[in-house]
Formats: structure tokens, C-alpha cells, sequence
């Protein structure tokens, strides 16, 4: 089942994440909320079922290993999964019931995010904008809302809906904060909608709602497109990488002329990369000072994987990078020689594709090009089950062990049987 492998990704990301920076400052955070023991908090242990969606979405996307969607460009799981969970904790839902509202918060995010983009991406992260509605209808499957509640919790999820790009320029914590306030503000409004609290009707295609307000142009039509036909969670699209997704077509094609020439990247004279603009405004970081900058960096992680065949956690420690940029000399070295741009007529087929062109010259005239539209993990180049549990394993054993990782693991597998979902993931809450 889709949702199930979704599941699993997430969870490796957000248990992985919880030992980041950002993640555990805000731990600290909903620990001064008060003591609950209403849901569990990866890396704290217990709090409130809105605390833990608001951690638990801090956790999930600072790695960058989480899923993400092309049409809508953004990261379903990281805001979904954490609401959904919450919830289901504090109402003791089946796994049943869990999985059935993150395919349904999977539903309600990625239709929203399609029909805004891709003029909506150029101000607006849609993790914290359209994934809000996604995190409400999923809470609001838990707490079995009806059609009326729905409509209120939907509308106070768009009225919350944010999450600027500016934090990109200086390359601040905020873009993990969005997918943790889209799961909370998600759970809040399912709350509120419980409660009787009303929300605007038409908070999408109202005269002052969210398609107006955040898109220089929108297709309601993708909302309905082959709805109850074609669930969206097939589409969805899973990160072997730990960086932007922008970068990830580029470095598939990094890594395959790495292993076909096996040469090294002193006989590089260099390297040309065609991408679409508005992926390229996101990584565009020529030299990065710090890692957080260098996932943010096509140039960079270009580089990393001619230089090193992969890009995974240790292409992003902290030691690599200082004020002046990539320490590492190699990879320093080969950064001058790498040119990236944006091109049109590659522009033009975003988002439905994420396509670049990689030409290496060496210094002996020899030439390697390649040309990709969709990154590995994409449906389109898929990754098998057995793939998505070696990626889990790789990120949960360094820092919970290969036990713990191992009854993770098998805690997902049984998702379908699960009678109380209270009880599934508690016991990983906090290392081992």
C-alpha cells in the first residue's frame, strides 16, 4: 500500500531529524506547554497532541529526506503525517483509520498546491501554505467531522496558511518551522471545527480567499480532476538524497557519469547544468558557508556526487562548510568549474517535469552528457519497497541503533492490524 510506504518514509526522516537543532529547540518549546501524555514527540517522548504535530513537523523536514509532490512542489508528509498522528494518538484510532486520513490529507494538499502552482511557488512555500489544508483533513478524518465541520476546519486552516521564501537568502531555520505549523494549525482547526467554531465557506475561491490572495493564477479545475478515480499519493515522490528535490535530477545524472567514466574530478574542465528557473531560484547557492545553504545548492551537490558518488547525511555535516564556503578542497576546487542556468524551454515543462541537462567536458576533450526529466524516487523512476526500508534503516541506525531501527521498521508493517495507535510508536519516542 502507498500510504504505508509514505509512512515509512516519513517516520525515517522525522525520528532522524529529531537530534537536529531545529527540531530539538523546539522540543524545548512544547515541553513548556504542559505536561500530556496525549501524543508521542520523536526525541522528547510525551506531550500534547498539538505540541507533538508541531514538533514531530519541525522533525520531519530539516533533513530534507522527506516526500515530496512535483505538480503542488511541496512535502506532503512532513505537516500530513504529524497531524494525523497526533490525532489518531489522542483519539486512539485504528491504523486503519490513521492511514485512510493521510491518504486523505494527501488528497486535500496536493490538489490545493496543483491548483496554484506554479505562480503560488514564487512567494510562497506550499509545505506551509496548501499542506495545511491537507493536515486539517486529515485530523478531521480522526475526529470524524462531518460534511458541515469539514467546510469550518478547512476554512480556519487556509486563514493560518503561510510560509514565505525569504528565509532562503540568508539561510535561517524557518523552512522546517512551516511544515510544523501547518500540522498544528491543521489539528487546531479540526479541533476548533469539533467544538463548533466556524470557518469562511469559500476560503479558496472566495473574492478574498486563499487562490486570489496567493496565486497570480489558478486552476480550480485540478481540485476535482480524476477525484475518486485517481488517488494523488500515487503520485508521490520519495528523496534518496538529503537535499532540495530541485537538485536531485541533477545529481542522479552526477552519480551515473561518476560510475560509467570512474575518473576523477581533477581531469573535470567542466561541468555545464541546464535546469527550470523557478527551481534554480531556490539553489542557486554557488559556494555554500554552511550545510543547511549547501542543500540548497545544485552547484554544490553537483559536485559532491561527481566527486564522492552520493549525496546523502555526511555530504551535509557541519565540517564541511565554514564562512568562506565548502572546506572540502576537491569539491572547492571543481565549484569554479560547474556553471549553472536556467533555461527556457526546460522552464517551460516545470513542474510537470523537474528536467536538467548535464554536460561534463574533461581535459582530454572527452565529453559526458545526460538529460533526465524526473529524479529517482519520482513514479516515473521508481523506488521499490526494499529501497525505502535500506534508506530508513541507513538514516534511524546511526542514531537510534540497528535494534531500534529494525522494530521501527516492523512497528510500520503493522499499521493495518493496529487496534490503537497509541500504543505503535511510543516506544521509539525517545533514543534508545
Amino acid at each position: 500500500m502507498e500510504t504505508e510506504r509514505a509512512v515509512l518514509d516519513w517516520l525515517g526522516a522525522c525520528m532522524a531529524g529529531s537530534f537536529e537543532v531545529p527540531a530539538r529547540a523546539m522540543q524545548k518549546i512544547v515541553a513548556r506547554f504542559g505536561i500530556s501524555d496525549e501524543a508521542t514527540v520523536f526525541g522528547l517522548g510525551r506531550s500534547s497532541a498539538a505540541g507533538a504535530a508541531l514538533a514531530n513537523g519541525v522533525s520531519s523536514h530539516v533533513l530534507e529526506l522527506d516526500d515530496v509532490h512535483r505538480g503542488a512542489t511541496l512535502h506532503a508528509g512532513a505537516p500530513i503525517i504529524p497531524a494525523a498522528l497526533a490525532a489518531a494518538e489522542r483519539e486512539h484510532a485504528d491504523g486503519r483509520t490513521f492511514l485512510l486520513a493521510v491518504a486523505l490529507g494527501y488528497e486535500a494538499a496536493l490538489r490545493i498546491g496543483e491548483a496554484v502552482n506554479p505562480s503560488h511557488y514564487r512567494f510562497w512555500h506550499p509545505t506551509g501554505t496548501a499542506a495545511t489544508f491537507g493536515a486539517a483533513a486529515a485530523a478531521g478524518v480522526i475526529l470524524k467531522l462531518d460534511r458541515g465541520q469539514m467546510t469550518d476546519a478547512l476554512g480556519s486552516a487556509g486563514t493560518q496558511a503561510a510560509g514565505l521564501w525569504e528565509f532562503n537568502a540568508d539561510g535561517t531555520m524557518s523552512k522546517p518551522l512551516h511544515p510544523g505549523k501547518a500540522a498544528f494549525n491543521g489539528l487546531l482547526a479540526a479541533d476548533l471545527a469539533r467544538e463548533g467554531f466556524t470557518g469562511p465557506s469559500r476560503i479558496l475561491e472566495g473574492d478574498r480567499g486563499f487562490f486570489r490572495a496567493m496565486s497570480d493564477s489558478h486552476d480550480a479545475s485540478r481540485l476535482v480532476d480524476g477525484l475518486s478515480q485517481h488517488w494523488k499519493i500515487l503520485e508521490n515522490c520519495y528523496k534518496m538524497h538529503a537535499c532540495c528535490g530541485h537538485t536531485h535530477t541533477g545529481i542522479d545524472m552526477a552519480i551515473d557519469i561518476r560510475k560509467h567514466t570512474g575518473r576523477p574530478i581533477d581531469d573535470i574542465k567542466s561541468v555545464q547544468v541546464e535546469t527550470y528557473g523557478p527551481g534554480l531560484a531556490i539553489v542557486k547557492e554557488a559556494n555554500p558557508p554552511t550545510a543547511f545553504k549547501a542543500r540548497f545548492s545544485l552547484a554544490y551537490t553537483v559536485a559532491a556526487a561527481l566527486a564522492e558518488g552520493h549525496c546523502g547525511l555526511e555530504q551535509f555535516d557541519d565540517s564541511r562548510f565554514s564562512k568562506d564556503g565548502v572546506r572540502d578542497s576537491a569539491i572547492a576546487s571543481l565549484l569554479p568549474r560547474i556553471h549553472v542556468e536556467a533555461v527556457d524551454d526546460l522552464t517551460a515543462r516545470y513542474p510537470a517535469t523537474w528536467p536538467v541537462r548535464l554536460t561534463v567536458t574533461y581535459r582530454d576533450g572527452h565529453v559526458e552528457r545526460r538529460a533526465a526529466d524526473f529524479p529517482r524516487g519520482n513514479p516515473e523512476n521508481p523506488v521499490t519497497t526494499a529501497e525505502l526500508e535500506a534508506k530508513f534503516v541507513s538514516v534511524m541506525e546511526p542514531r537510534f541503533g540497528a535494534a531500534t531501527a529494525q522494530r521501527a521498521l516492523g512497528a510500520v508493517h503493522t499499521l493495518e492490524s493496529c487496534r490503537d495507535m497509541a500504543a505503535l510508536f511510543a516506544p521509539f519516542s525517545l533514543p534508545a
